[in-house]
């Protein structure tokens, strides 16, 4: 067994303790008649569940903590202790129409010495496989006891690009359409598979190259974030610099291809 402190003993139970439930839900998914209201009523109330589920048994190992919950908001704790930051159902449309590609992720942000804050553990993990990602400032990114690396291409014609395609509301279509514009004809692939936690998790696990996502809250990419760069990768915002989260824009990726996909997102919202 790979050695990991007791936070992310304390993650993965929290997990693997509103999984089954999940899984239940999620085969329940598909028996529901198909009215407007029903299944997205059925994974609201799914997603809700899971987090209580979470949240009970973080706080049962760290009462006074904080939270930030994509559910529940933030939960004032202790401010000068760590707090912990959940989103229970990442991909819910994918759940919502009985596609088998969601997960949870859990961070923990600690506040810096001088001053800001950094996430300093991270998993992200799939119900329906079992794969439980996590990873801890300094020591690397696993995927249970394997040790995680980012993908070593170093060409962009040889990689496969993750994204997030703007929907319903959310997001910058005409954007989004510019970059996907600059990136596809440079790339070996495209793919959008709806959980951006999962998306971060794969690169680090190097099935795939780069990501490139905007328009994202902190719970959908904290855990991802600290995957991808403890697993030898960098993540920035558009123009390349460190304030991934503070924008809300990241391109994620191996070293060796970065900067080129970078230079071609950047270029295109000159």
């Amino acid at each position: 067994m790979v050695a990991h402190s007791g936070l992310i003993t304390v993650m993965q139970r929290a997990a693997r303790k509103a999984a089954p439930r999940l899984r239940r839900d999620f085969g329940e998914v598909e028996q529901l008649q198909v009215s407007r209201k029903g299944p997205a009523d059925f994974v609201s109330m799914a997603d809700k569940r899971a987090e209580q589920t979470i949240v009970q048994e973080l706080r049962n190992a760290r009462p006074d903590w904080g939270m930030l919950l994509e559910e529940g908001g933030a939960i004032e704790g202790n401010p000068d202790k760590p707090r912990w930051i959940v989103d229970p159902l990442d991909g819910t449309t994918n759940f919502l129409h009985g596609v088998p590609h969601f997960s949870i992720s859990i961070a923990v942000e600690e506040k810096k010495p001088g001053g800001g804050t950094e996430i300093t553990q991270g998993l992200v993990y799939q119900p329906l496989t079992d794969e439980s990602f996590w990873a801890e400032k300094g020591r690397g990114a696993w995927l249970q006891d394997q040790r995680l690396r980012v993908s070593a291409r170093r060409e962009l014609a040889d990689s496969v690009i993750g994204t997030g395609i703007p929907f319903l509301g959310r997001g910058d279509i005409p954007q989004w359409a510019k970059i996907y514009s600059a990136v596809g004809p440079h790339v070996a692939g495209v793919r959008r598979f709806g959980s951006a936690a999962l998306d971060l998790a794969w690169v680090a696990a190097g099935r795939m190259d780069g990501f490139w996502e905007d328009d994202l809250d902190l719970w959908d990419t904290a855990a991802g974030v600290l995957l991808v760069r403890e697993a030898g990768g960098f993540v920035t915002d558009y123009r390349g610099a460190d304030r991934a989260f503070e924008r809300g824009e990241y391109v994620a990726a191996s070293s060796g291809i970065h900067s080129k996909l970078q230079k071609l997102i950047a270029g295109a919202l000159r």
